[in-house]
This record gives C-alpha cells, sequence and structure tokens, in this order.
C-alpha cells in the first residue's frame, strides 16, 4: 500500500496548496465567494460537475449498481437531469442577477419579504448536505489507512475546512478541477473498464446475472419518479448549485458549461451501474451494498492505480463537502446574520463597518467546526439528508419557479407556501416516517396550492419591484424602476430603490 498511501498524501498535500494560492486572490466578497463571477467554459463545467457528483454519486451510485443493475444509475442521472434542464432554462437568467444567494434572488423578485424564512430552510439543506459528505470520508479512510470513524471525519474535515477557509470559492473552483480530473481518469478511465474486464465482459456479467439487472426501470417507475422529485427538482434551487452559477463569467458560460456538466453526469450515472454490476458477479454476497466500490477497489486494482482510484472517490467527496460547506456558511453569514446584525444597527443607530471577506471566512471556519462535530455525532445521515432534501424541495421550489416563470406570484404566496410546504412535509414525515414518498408529494401540492391560492387573493408585487426585477434579468442591475416607471440613473439611485422597497 506504500505507492497508494502517496498517491493519497500527494494528493491531499496539493489541495491544501491550492487552498494557500487561492488566498492570495480572493481579495474582495465577490472573489471569496463567487469567484469573481470569472469562471469560463473549461472550468466552470468541471468545478460544476464536481460539486454536484459527490460521494452519494460515486459509492452510493456503485451500490444502487450492485443492488439493482443498470437501473440503479437513475438515481444519478436524475442529477444529470436536473444539472441540464438548470443549465438550458434558468442559468442565464440567474447569472445576470449578481447576487450571492438564493434568498436574495427571492429578496429582489418579492420586495424583501421572502428572504429569512427561506435562509433558515437553505442553511439548514446545505449544513446537512456538507455533514452527510463529512461522514463519507469515514468509508474511504478506512480502507485507506484503517483508522477510527471519528479519526477519519476530522482527518477529511479539517483539510475541506482548511483549504476552503483560506481561499473561498477560488480554492475551491481549483481543487474542484483537480478533482473532477482525478475522478474522470480514476473511475471513467481506469475502474469501469477494469471491473467489466475483471467481471468477465458484458456477456458474463449477462449470463450470471438475473435479467432485470438489464432492465433500465428495474428500480421501479414511483422510486425513479421520486428521485426526479428530489434531485432533478433539487438541482434547480440549491444554494450549492446556484452558487456555482453565480461564477460563470458570462450567460452563455453558464448555459453551454452547465449543459456540458449535466451530459457529464449522465455518463457517470451509467458507469457507476456498470461498476455496480460488475461488482455483483464478482462479490454476489456483500453485506453492504454501499461497500461494493471499496471491496472492488481494494481486492482488485494493482497497487498505484488503486491509490488513484480512491484518490477519485476522496474528490468526489471532497467537492461536494467544500460546496456545500461555503454555501452553507455565505447563507449564515448574507442571510441570516447579515440580517441580525442590520437590525440591531438600526435600532442601535448604526453599523459598524467590517472586513466581508474577514467575515465570511470566519463563518466559513465555524460551520465547517460545526459540520464535523455534528459528523462525528450523528448515525442515520440517509434520515437526516432526506429531511434536508425534503423541506428544500417542499418548502422552496414552488416560490422560486414560481417566482421566474409567473409574474403574478406575490411576496404572501411565497411565504405562505414556504410555511405551509415545510410544516406538511415535516408532519407528513412524522405520520408516513421519514423515508416514505408521501411527504414530498403532498408537501409540494400543498405548496403549490397555497402559492396560487394566496398570490390571487393578495394584491400584485409592487410595479417598481417588478419593474428592477425584470432589470436585473436582463442584466441591468443599477437600474430599477422608481414610483413613476421611470429608470435610476446610477447605482447609488438603485441601491436607494432597493433599500427602500426591502425595508
Amino acid at each position: 500500500m506504500a505507492v497508494d498511501y502517496a498517491v493519497i498524501v500527494v494528493y491531499l498535500v496539493g489541495m491544501l496548496a491550492m487552498g494557500w494560492w487561492g488566498m492570495r486572490r480572493a481579495k474582495s466578497k465577490s472573489e471569496f465567494l463567487v469567484a469573481g463571477r470569472r469562471l469560463g467554459p473549461s472550468m466552470y463545467s468541471g468545478t460544476m460537475a464536481a460539486i454536484v457528483l459527490g460521494g452519494a454519486s460515486t459509492i452510493g451510485g456503485v451500490g444502487l449498481g450492485y443492488q439493482y443493475g443498470l437501473s440503479g444509475a437513475w438515481m444519478v442521472f436524475t442529477i444529470g437531469l436536473g444539472l441540464l434542464a438548470l443549465s438550458v432554462f434558468f442559468s442565464a437568467r440567474i447569472a445576470r442577477l449578481k447576487v450571492y444567494t438564493v434568498s436574495e434572488m427571492l429578496d429582489l423578485r418579492y420586495g424583501g419579504r421572502a428572504g429569512i424564512i427561506s435562509g433558515v430552510v437553505m442553511w439548514a439543506y446545505t449544513l446537512m448536505l456538507a455533514v452527510t459528505s463529512t461522514i463519507a470520508y469515514a468509508t474511504i479512510f478506512d480502507v485507506l489507512f484503517d483508522v477510527n470513524r471519528t479519526v477519519a471525519i476530522v482527518l477529511g474535515g479539517t483539510i475541506v475546512v482548511a483549504y476552503s477557509t483560506l481561499g473561498g470559492m477560488w480554492s475551491i473552483t481549483l481543487t474542484d478541477m483537480v478533482q473532477f480530473v482525478v475522478k474522470t481518469i480514476g473511475v471513467l478511465l481506469l475502474l469501469l473498464p477494469i471491473a467489466v474486464v475483471k467481471a468477465g465482459g458484458f456477456s458474463e456479467m449477462k449470463a450470471q446475472l438475473p435479467t432485470e439487472y438489464f432492465d433500465p426501470l428495474g428500480i421501479g417507475g414511483e422510486t425513479i419518479f421520486t428521485y426526479v422529485l428530489i434531485y432533478t427538482f433539487g438541482m434547480l434551487i440549491g444554494q450549492d448549485i446556484w452558487q456555482r452559477v453565480f461564477t460563470a463569467r458570462s450567460d452563455r458560460t453558464a448555459r453551454w458549461g452547465g449543459t456540458v456538466a449535466g451530459t457529464y453526469c449522465l455518463v457517470y450515472a451509467i458507469a457507476g451501474a456498470v461498476i455496480g454490476t460488475a461488482a455483483k458477479v464478482m462479490y454476489p454476497d456483500l453485506a453492504s451494498a454501499d461497500s461494493a466500490f471499496a471491496t472492488i477497489v481494494k481486492d482488485e486494482l494493482p497497487m498505484g492505480v488503486r491509490g488513484l482510484v480512491l484518490a477519485a472517490a476522496l474528490a468526489a467527496v471532497m467537492s461536494t463537502s467544500s460546496g456545500a460547506l461555503i454555501a452553507c456558511a455565505t447563507v449564515a453569514n448574507n442571510d441570516i446574520w447579515s440580517r441580525l446584525r442590520g437590525a440591531v444597527g438600526r435600532g442601535g443607530g448604526g453599523e459598524e463597518p467590517h472586513d466581508e471577506v474577514k467575515g465570511n471566512r470566519a463563518f466559513i471556519l465555524i460551520m465547517g467546526i460545526a459540520v464535523i462535530l455534528i459528523a462525528i455525532a450523528l448515525n442515520d445521515v440517509v434520515e437526516a439528508l432526506t429531511v434536508a432534501y425534503n423541506l428544500l424541495v417542499g418548502g422552496l421550489l414552488v416560490p422560486i419557479l414560481g417566482g421566474l416563470l409567473w409574474r403574478r406570484g406575490t411576496a404572501a404566496g411565497a411565504l405562505a407556501a414556504v410555511c405551509v410546504g415545510g410544516v406538511a412535509v415535516i408532519g407528513l414525515m412524522a405520520v408516513y416516517g421519514i423515508l416514505a414518498n408521501q411527504p414530498i408529494y403532498y408537501g409540494l401540492l400543498s405548496s403549490l396550492a397555497v402559492y396560487v391560492v394566496v398570490s390571487l387573493a393578495t394584491p400584485p408585487t409592487d410595479a417598481a419591484v417588478l419593474s428592477a426585477w425584470r432589470e436585473r434579468l436582463a442584466g441591468n442591475p443599477a437600474r430599477p424602476a422608481f414610483e413613476d416607471g421611470t429608470l435610476a440613473p446610477d447605482p447609488a439611485g438603485a441601491k436607494d430603490v432597493l433599500n427602500r422597497r426591502t425595508g
């Protein structure tokens, strides 16, 4: 294992070095949180693919292939479909808004009264996403170094927190590009063909396994539908995904770069399912499907290659973990803490100036420590992540897409949709069980119904707010409308209008 250890150590040291390099570039809030909105197509595509393809997509995707065969690709496949839908239909408009969080988008669209509740929901989602990604280090480091769970979580989590805190989005972008390359080589170019060959080829796999392993719908129509609701729609509204869209340097980059990343996800989904199917032929009686990835890597790959593939798995986990961490910290600082600090400042006669980069860096460190501690204490990560995704989709999908697609949607309708959808999801999980499908089905329906009814029953959104919103979507963030319909002539006027409209 000495060669494998060397590969992993070089990889981890490289991650820290890129964090240090990123620190030298992140001199402003924009540079720290969204890489200065300057990413070109190649870097944007690589980092977007890296953020959505994490440990669940790699280790979990292979596990689903082991359990269900080729239809096990559907979970990761729906993630790719969501990224494609986001890129083709919404990414250009999202990028033009020039905001930092989803809640800021809701404030702009609805006049400043929908952001705080959505910020709390989004913070809970990103926190649990970071926690579950951090827990995945335990599986990988156990294979690598035979260390206990707590040490593995602390080791992996500390490295991610270190490079994320140092350089923010620049560090995460650079490390994600390396992680994207490592994943491509390790999983697609090495593990996939080696696994198929070791299993005797596709003909032997078909001879050894039941026919349902090769049925594209073998996992079940209801399961596929649930994946679409949770993962495809989740890709459309998650802060971790939107924050990457904000890094694009142009509309074209956001649209076409995201389309390339989404297509890559579809290929990655099929690869994971095929690897899992091959593992089923070689190891038909594994105690856990999720151990299929580690088993085939440990037993079937030659030294050096084994280290690279394990580095690929580590890269998958780190990319999602770091992306969720900076998203969690951004929401906590910009959508929750800054509002509280602003309220105190107004009540106390003013707000003290502060260093925004230093503040965001501190929040990443604080959230990172919290993530590591929760990951050590938490046992049932599947249930925790399910709760987070159900709240995200059930509470925020309707007001976000409604704001983008329906002019008549109002702030009252958005707030009602968030509250009713969130409460419905929580209540139904208590009745049907956390892992049941009904909570997300009925939660979404109740959120949609309330959003439409309340929006139609309340006065339309102020014309000046809608005019300012249209200007932002058109790429003119400095020129919202005044009360009489004329446009603000300069950024100062624009800020004044937004301040008056958001209270």
